[in-house]
């Protein structure tokens, strides 16, 4: 039989307010991505339940992150490459690269696709013009960045 050692100077866990706790912080997280969903649901660009597979997903906290990085009109980050493009147009680019084949991104878990739009979409991150639109998402699927310009020239 194991042997177990009381904890020294730990405060008593009460586990009727820990569950009480715990079922709050679900129902609040429940509620925060249906926020979160329908706001996503309101992005005036059509097919954009495209972006909200299971294999491939786009939340408000990846899209908050590509704008906050990418999108011109931030002034933070300014030595990143930057969208000059509208954003529906941003997310119509995102939902057409879910078909794109992937690759694994060198050195993580993550992978890439990387489309040509055929028209300049912003700039890379040596300020050069660019039509390529870099998109990465974990192993589930999910959007965790996206940029101007292509992944491997950002990474030199």
């Amino acid at each position: 039989m194991e042997h177990t050692e009381e904890i020294l100077n730990m405060p008593s866990f009460n586990e009727g307010e820990w569950l009480k706790l715990l079922f709050l912080i679900s129902d609040t997280q429940d509620w925060l991505n249906n926020l979160a969903y329908g706001a996503m649901l309101q992005i005036p660009i059509r097919d954009r339940r495209q972006l909200f597979r299971k294999t491939y997903y786009l939340s408000a906290t990846a899209l908050t992150h590509i704008i906050e990085r990418h999108y011109y009109k931030m002034m933070r980050h300014p030595a990143t490459s930057k969208f000059t493009i509208p954003l529906t147009e941003i997310l119509t680019h995102l939902r057409n690269a879910c078909n794109e084949p992937i690759l694994p991104v060198p050195g993580s878990m993550n992978f890439q696709r990387t489309i040509d739009t055929g028209d300049i979409i912003g700039f890379d991150c040596d300020r050069l013009p660019t039509s390529l639109v870099t998109i990465v998402t974990d192993g589930g699927g999910r959007i965790t960045t996206a940029f101007p310009g292509n992944f491997k020239k950002r990474m030199s």
